[in-house]
């Protein structure tokens, strides 16, 4: 599993070089595809980590694995939101047309389903043993409480989180990548139990599509509405 993520994540490196390269003259192809890699590997990285969350001794392994792998995603994939909250900031303060706003949501959800696509193939080939028996795992119900009190937990973290964001800007970039990455791993320890905490619409889209397909007005305010409007709250705010 480890290195099946950092072989996602190498893959990955090679590919938005590449796309540097080859769409330079073309700045709105070379967004989407930059997106679109960069959530890639996040939501293929995610689904994988997924798949650890049992391993012994819990959850210090799952945790560590955590931290460990956002700080790798906050270090290789500079530039990139990865997350459609993130970039509604910039399209409802005017810093990025609507229209490119949209192509980078559009490439956050595409590279959700095609991250699901790819480790569904890479677990049916039971390469490794949390492999074994994933893919008939379906709707794994992320949410273990109530819809309400998952709703008002994803709302909050989502504000926790963008709201941190924003304090640490002025933060060196070596230092910063640390601090988000201990943030999400304290948000997971408080309510990975709960909801997952996700707050993050594609990656929530990615892990649990076929929850999406059961119960789509349930998950969808949980995982789409909740994030967005505690965004929202603090661009009003601040």
């Amino acid at each position: 599993s480890l290195l099946l993520m950092a072989g996602i994540t190498v893959a990955v490196g090679l590919c938005r070089r590449l796309t540097r390269r080859r769409l330079r003259s073309r700045p709105r192809l070379c967004t989407f595809f930059l997106e679109m890699f960069s959530t890639f590997q996040i939501c293929a990285c995610t689904n994988e980590l997924c798949l650890l969350g049992n391993v012994e001794p819990k959850p210090h392994t799952s945790l560590t694995l955590t931290y460990g792998f956002t700080v790798l995603h906050g270090l290789t994939l500079t530039g990139s939101t990865c997350n459609p909250c993130g970039t509604l900031q910039p399209m409802w303060g005017g810093g990025i047309p609507l229209e490119m706003g949209g192509l980078k949501i559009g490439a956050q959800f595409a590279a959700a389903a095609l991250a699901r696509v790819f480790m569904h193939f890479i677990w049916s080939l039971e390469m490794a043993q949390p492999h074994f028996g994933a893919i008939s795992q379906g709707c794994s119900n992320p949410m273990q409480t109530t819809e309400t009190q998952a709703f008002c937990i994803e709302l909050l973290f989502s504000v926790v989180f963008q709201l941190t964001i924003l304090r640490v800007e002025s933060v060196s970039p070596k230092y910063r990548v640390h601090l988000v990455a201990l943030l999400i791993t304290m948000l997971v320890y408080a309510g990975g139990n709960l909801t997952g905490a996700i707050f993050n619409p594609a990656l929530a889209f990615s892990l649990h599509p076929n929850c999406f397909y059961d119960k789509f007005l349930s998950y969808s305010l949980v995982y789409w509405i909740a994030p967005s409007l505690g965004k929202f709250l603090i661009l009003h705010v601040f």
